[in-house]
C-alpha cells in the first residue's frame, strides 16, 4: 500500500475534530482579539497548545508548500501548527547527520516571508518560531537582518527580533540582545517592553549577572516601568529597588 501524503488539510481535519466551542472564546478574549486589542480579528477554533504541538507532531513530514497554506490560513490554531512543524523541520535539516544548509535557507526565506506578510502576528507564534528558526540560523552568521526587523513599523517584527536573540542567550552570546535592546529601549508597546526586559533577564540568568545590571547601570532611567520590572526580576531587593527608581 502506498502511504498517503499528508496535507495542511489533513492537519486542519484534525484540528478541527478537536476544536471546542468555549475554548475558542477563551483564546479569543486570552489573546486580545477585539477591536484595537493586538490580536484584532484573528479566529480561533479552540484547540489548546498542547493538542496542537501534538497534532503538528503527528504531520512533521509535511512538506513545505504545505506549511505555507496553513501559515496563510485565518485560523490561528492552524498558523500555529504550520510554525511547530516548520521548527521540527529546521531542527532535522540542522543536525549534523541529516544537515541541508540549502533546506534551512529555503525555510528561512519562507519563514520571513510569513512574518512580513503578518502572518506570524501574536506573541505565541513569534516566541514558539523565532528562536528556532532564526535563532540557530544566525547564531553563526552576521546579524544585519535582526536589525531590519527591530526597525519595522510592525509590532510582530520587532518581537521576532528580540525573541530571536534567546538562541543567542542559550549560545552564552548576550552582545546582539543588548543591541537590539537598546534600539528598542523607547519603544512603550506592551509586547515589545515584555520581550526587552525579558531577553534582558534570561542574560543575566543564563548567561552573566554582571552584564545584565553593567546594561542596566547604564540604561535603567530610560526604561519603561515593564521592561525594567521583568529584566530585574531575578536580582536581590535592594538593586530591584534601586534600578525602579532611578526612572
Amino acid at each position: 500500500m502506498i502511504a498517503t501524503v499528508p496535507t495542511a488539510a489533513d492537519v486542519r481535519r484534525a484540528l478541527a475534530e478537536v476544536a471546542d466551542s468555549a475554548d475558542a472564546r477563551h483564546l479569543q478574549r486570552f489573546f486580545k482579539t477585539g477591536p484595537g486589542e493586538y490580536g484584532e480579528g484573528d479566529v480561533f477554533v479552540g484547540v489548546r497548545v498542547p493538542m496542537t504541538r501534538a497534532i503538528a507532531k503527528r504531520f512533521a513530514a509535511l512538506e513545505l508548500d504545505e506549511i505555507d497554506r496553513l501559515l496563510d490560513s485565518p485560523v490561528h490554531e492552524e498558523r500555529l501548527a504550520g510554525l511547530v512543524i516548520l521548527n521540527a523541520r529546521f531542527a532535522k535539516a540542522a543536525k549534523p547527520r541529516t544537515l541541508d544548509v540549502a533546506a534551512q535557507e529555503e525555510m528561512v526565506r519562507r519563514y520571513l516571508d510569513a512574518v512580513r506578510r503578518g502572518r506570524v502576528n501574536n506573541w505565541d507564534l513569534v516566541d514558539v518560531s523565532a528562536e528556532n528558526v532564526l535563532g540557530p540560523w544566525l547564531l553563526d552568521r552576521p546579524r544585519v537582518l535582526l536589525f531590519e526587523l527591530a526597525a519595522a513599523d510592525s509590532l510582530w517584527e520587532r518581537r521576532v527580533a528580540l525573541l530571536t536573540t534567546f538562541a543567542f542567550i542559550k549560545a552564552g552570546d548576550a552582545s546582539t540582545t543588548f543591541q537590539l535592546c537598546a534600539q528598542l529601549l523607547t519603544d512603550r508597546r506592551d509586547l515589545i517592553q515584555k520581550a526587552v526586559g525579558w531577553m534582558l533577564r534570561e542574560v543575566g540568568k543564563r548567561v552573566d549577572r554582571g552584564l545584565l545590571t553593567g546594561f542596566l547601570d547604564e540604561h535603567a532611567a530610560a526604561m519603561g516601568r515593564t521592561a525594567l520590572s521583568y529584566a530585574t526580576e531575578h536580582l536581590d531587593a535592594a538593586e530591584r529597588s534601586a534600578y525602579r527608581s532611578a526612572r
